[in-house]
């Protein structure tokens, strides 16, 4: 990047994502605490756990976004103001999640009291228009040309396999059948959400859990920009490099579905069966075998 474009994208700072980045960084803070100090439980697990993973979620999503505005060689309005409303969106989703923690209530699929449900509403209405606001961004940023080429591959293909992660949790909500009053959908697949989990994450250790592919799906948009930012620091020329990143995305985009897949068939993370360890296989062998095709054709030329 040269000096100039790295001067434009300092002027050009998208001061809402910034604040949403730093107010999700307290909000995690704050969260932390509770995590510390409250002993309730919710489904099994902290009350305040759900609000300190999404502040964090949405602390290096907003971060992430504002670095792709100021990247951008051109002033882009339309994905300025998508990106304003991201923030908003995103302020509502974290404060009913957090309202309702505090309450000791469940925030997703919650239709227990009409109250809990307007709220439920809420959160479903701003998610998709957080995807719409997103896509905007994306198609953006597809449109422009960046002039560092392995960069611009990076910054395109994180925003599409985020909105493959956008995707992956619509069989969360898809799923109505739960056998409980009030819950329309669920993130577990298999068995009653709030069982036996993983560290941490939450994720169902005896059932199908949907929130693994979301997951993996959404921090493409990390991943993807950072895998870039390291070949830019290897000897590998450009076209091999965006080789690459073509191969890593794809090997991505793959492991979400299959994740996915193996959520919706009532199968915990760790404990795939013999069609998932097929399937992922499958996309290890085509990488490697992509990968030395790419890096052996760039020693050769």
């Amino acid at each position: 990047m040269t000096t100039t474009t790295a001067r434009t994208g300092r002027q050009r700072r998208h001061r809402p994502l910034l604040t949403l980045t730093a107010a999700m960084a307290v909000l995690a803070l704050v969260t932390a605490a509770g995590l510390a100090v409250d002993d309730r439980t919710l489904l099994g697990a902290n009350v305040w756990l759900k609000p300190f993973k999404f502040a964090v979620s949405f602390a290096v999503y907003g971060f992430t976004l504002a670095w792709i505005l100021s990247v951008l060689p051109r002033r882009s309005r339309l994905a300025e103001w998508s990106s304003t409303v991201i923030v908003a969106v995103s302020v509502v989703e974290v404060a009913i999640i957090t309202f309702q923690a505090a309450r000791g209530h469940r925030s997703h699929y919650n239709d227990t009291t009409p109250f809990d449900s307007r709220l439920w509403s809420i959160m479903g209405a701003s998610i998709m228009v957080l995807f719409v606001a997103h896509l905007v961004v994306a198609v953006v940023a597809l449109r422009q040309r960046l002039p560092d080429r392995v960069a611009a591959y990076g910054i395109r293909l994180g925003l599409l396999l985020a909105l493959l992660g956008f995707l992956a949790a619509i069989p969360m909500v898809m799923s109505t059948d739960t056998g409980i009053d009030g819950i329309s959908g669920a993130h577990a697949v298999g068995v009653p959400d709030g069982g036996p989990g993983l560290p941490l994450t939450g994720w169902s250790t005896t059932g199908g859990d949907l929130r693994v592919g979301h997951f993996i799906g959404m921090h493409g948009l990390q991943a993807l920009p950072l895998l870039a930012f390291l070949l830019t620091r290897t000897r590998l020329g450009t076209s091999q490099s965006t080789r690459l990143l073509l191969t890593a995305a794809s090997a991505y985009a793959a492991t979400v579905a299959i994740v996915t897949w193996q959520a919706l068939r009532g199968q915990p993370l760790l404990a795939p069966d013999a069609a998932t360890l097929a399937a992922a296989g499958a996309v290890v062998v085509a990488t490697l075998i992509a990968t030395t095709l790419i890096v052996r054709s760039a020693r050769v030329g």
